[in-house]
């Protein structure tokens, strides 16, 4: 599966309008519209899983650069990102077990 960027759309369009007007030239395995967390309101971007590469190929052929209901819509296959390297901090040594024969030293008063 191959995952596509598709932003630009009006703020009001929802799942099934974006899924008609990808679907001629892939199918659509999922889609997340990306909203708001508070106001739940879309903010005009989602992801796509489409099923074939050359599908994906195809809408982005088609539909990047493309008007819909007066916006420019932007098209785009995502790349992963890298994985993360692994982190780099200092190795912790462990305490020595608490022993209480050891001297201390006096508290001031």
């Amino acid at each position: 599966m191959v995952k596509l960027f598709l932003g630009g759309f009006p703020l009001e369009a929802n799942e099934l309008e974006l899924v008609q007007m990808v679907s001629p030239y892939c199918t659509v395995v999922t889609i997340k519209i990306v909203r708001d967390k508070k106001t739940r309101i879309c903010k005009g971007y989602a992801f796509l899983e489409i099923e074939t590469e050359q599908g994906a190929k195809l809408a982005v052929e088609e539909l990047d650069g493309a008007m819909y209901k007066g916006r420019e819509l932007k098209v785009a296959i995502v790349e992963d990102k890298p994985a993360a390297p692994p982190p780099r901090y200092a190795r912790v040594m462990p305490r020595a077990p608490f022993d209480p024969e050891k001297k201390r030293r006096p508290r001031k008063i």
